[in-house]
């Protein structure tokens, strides 16, 4: 089975920070997250999932949220990466 994991470039980190409505359940810096993307990749692959590293444009994530009326969190962020092929 395969799925998409959503990749921020560290270059938009800043910028997906003020974009994200729900910024308090996100780590502070690109490193932190990074290490934890790194962790959650390991572990979906180490239970047999092919993980594909969907790089997250951030004005498409956008529109997106706002074609639907989502809050830019998690959920839709989410969401989002499992919409788009």
């Amino acid at each position: 089975m395969e799925i998409n994991l959503a990749y921020y470039r560290k270059k938009d980190w800043r910028k997906f920070l003020k974009l994200i409505d729900d910024r308090e359940s996100m780590h502070d810096t690109w490193k932190e997250w990074h290490k934890s993307y790194l962790k959650a990749k390991h572990r979906l692959t180490s239970q047999g999932l092919v993980v594909n590293d969907f790089v997250v444009d951030l004005n498409e994530l956008r529109k997106y949220c706002s074609n639907r009326g989502l809050k830019i969190d998690g959920k839709a962020q989410s969401q989002f990466v499992s919409d788009i092929r």
